[in-house]
């Protein structure tokens, strides 16, 4: 029954906002009707954790976030876990992804995001998830605990990176796409499911009582450890075959919808 959710997560782009970034128009009284029924509500995303902190701001103390695709989990300020790759390893794959031609690389740290490049339309892109960025003159010399490599491709990076970078890493590192022209790479045991499974220890609730929602492949694994699992009406083929259940699109409102039928009824 769905009136026994104690958890529920969301991806954000595609999946809670719009296509426009903008969160739905009742979020605050959605989520405070959740609080009151004690229901735990994170945002789980590939965003940089300032970046969901921003956005959330006026409820920031009272949600958790699953920042950077599971590699950062925040609530109330304090980091409650945590999947850091080693220096040598990320410079290994950075210098990998520079031979990719047209493609710009995120360096994510729990400090900062860091990139070399000062190309106006991926700056663009970039900012909209990386709040906290540095424009570095060389990636190799940063100096910070790294828990991702984000590699922005706008030809499409299940097509064009995800083939070159895969064969390479996925036996050593999760290797996802997780937008049309977003792909990152991690550390082999880290996703939004990882991080959901060290919550219901944390937080002592189960499969059974989580339900999440999502839209593209970095969300597998999220799905996979709730048993609520939606897929957005706009969701990739994958996970619309994955989840058990479906919702309206971002653009219909779709999460808050389901969780006022669901939940809040």
């Amino acid at each position: 029954m769905t009136s026994s959710i104690k958890f529920i997560a969301t991806d954000m782009d595609g999946t809670l906002l719009n296509d426009d970034k903008n969160l739905p128009t009742d979020f605050y009284d959605v989520f405070d009707a959740l609080h009151t029924k004690d229901v735990l509500f994170s945002a789980a995303s590939g965003r940089q954790y300032q970046s969901l902190v921003n956005t959330f701001e006026p409820v920031k103390d009272k949600m958790v976030f699953i920042a950077e695709n599971g590699t950062l989990v925040m609530y109330q300020g304090k980091e409650l876990y945590s999947s850091t790759i080693p220096t040598s390893e990320i410079h290994t794959i950075i210098t990998r992804v520079k031979a990719i031609d047209n493609t710009f690389i995120v360096l994510c740290g729990k400090n900062s995001a860091y990139t070399e490049t000062t190309d106006t339309q991926a700056l663009e892109e970039i900012n909209k998830y990386y709040h906290n960025l540095e424009i570095v003159s060389d990636l190799f010399a940063v100096d910070d605990e790294f828990i991702k490599i984000a590699v922005l491709n706008f030809n499409g990076t299940e097509q064009y990176i995800y083939p070159i970078i895969s064969p390479l890493y996925s036996q050593t590192h999760q290797v996802v796409v997780s937008a049309k022209i977003w792909l990152d790479v991690m550390h082999k045991t880290a996703s939004k499911g990882a991080a959901i499974k060290e919550l219901q220890r944390i937080f002592n609730f189960t499969f059974e009582e989580s339900m999440s929602f999502g839209d593209f492949l970095n969300d597998v694994e999220m799905l996979k450890e709730t048993y609520f699992s939606y897929a957005m009406d706009n969701a990739h083929p994958e996970i619309k075959q994955l989840a058990r259940f479906h919702a309206p699109s971002n653009n219909d409102q779709g999460v808050m919808t389901i969780i006022k039928e669901k939940i809040l009824k």
